[in-house]
């Protein structure tokens, strides 16, 4: 069944729509000049060298190997894939609207996913925003602890995946259980996609690729405002998930 879902989303990818807003690019928008905060930082000198590593990372390995996929991949195309992603995420989405009490949410969640399944080409056509008007409610365990008034605890940088903290952390080990993408849990959960590490790997890159061909430019326009990068794109980070637990 995995063999076949991976066959249809190659077969029809050319079907899909224009792109649909990342959410976390519209986080790293925030003005930074906003009411800065107290972030608990004794690793400070680790998160330093992590964020230099991962800049080096993304200027000379994943920012290139975009720019090429960009140039041999129909923008369509990889909007479609971005779509395809994103409709795979639902479990994640689902579960934590549901946790956080947000019933109307997962009802829409839930709605936007049979439609963009069946009507949407395995969701490489976003139809339940074009037709329905309904947004994706991104939410992950991370929020949803801080909803219940979890702490973010100490900030941490993550190698390759950049700004995170103690709380959300714990949130992606969460997520990860209930992930399409991921073979934590494939014990108990017969849904998932990857066989093996090796496979999700390889989605998780290729995705990685392919949402990034398409905001190409926006982390250097962020980057060229920063005086110091590492405790700039530390405060958008915590800025940032402090908003998105909020709302």
């Amino acid at each position: 069944m995995k063999k076949i879902i991976l066959l249809i989303a190659l077969t029809i990818f050319c079907f899909a729509e224009d792109k649909q807003k990342n959410d976390f690019a519209q986080s790293f928008d925030l003005e930074y000049n906003k009411n800065k905060i107290e972030v608990f930082d004794p690793l400070s000198g680790y998160n330093r060298l992590m964020t230099t590593f991962n800049d080096k990372i993304y200027m000379n390995v994943l920012d290139p190997a975009a720019r090429g996929y960009e140039f041999i991949v129909p923008q369509t195309v990889r909007i479609g894939f971005d779509n395809f992603f994103k409709n795979l995420m639902f479990p994640v989405r689902f579960a934590n609207n549901l946790l956080q009490l947000k019933f109307q949410n997962s009802a829409e969640e839930l709605g936007r996913f049979v439609i963009n399944t069946v009507w949407g080409l395995a969701g490489f056509m976003d139809v339940a925003k074009s037709e329905l008007k309904w947004e994706a409610h991104n939410e992950d365990f991370g929020q949803t602890l801080g909803f219940y008034g979890v702490g973010d605890g100490f900030h941490v940088v993550l190698p390759f995946l950049g700004p995170s903290n103690l709380r959300d952390i714990v949130g992606i080990g969460a997520d990860s259980y209930v992930s399409v993408l991921s073979t934590t849990g494939s014990s108990d959960l017969n849904y998932k996609i990857p066989d093996t590490f090796l496979q999700q790997m390889g989605i998780t890159t290729f995705s990685i690729v392919n949402s990034t061909s398409l905001k190409l430019g926006q982390y250097e326009s962020i980057k060229k405002d920063a005086l110091d990068l590492y405790p700039f794109l530390r405060d958008i980070y915590t800025q940032a998930r402090k908003k998105q637990i909020e709302e």
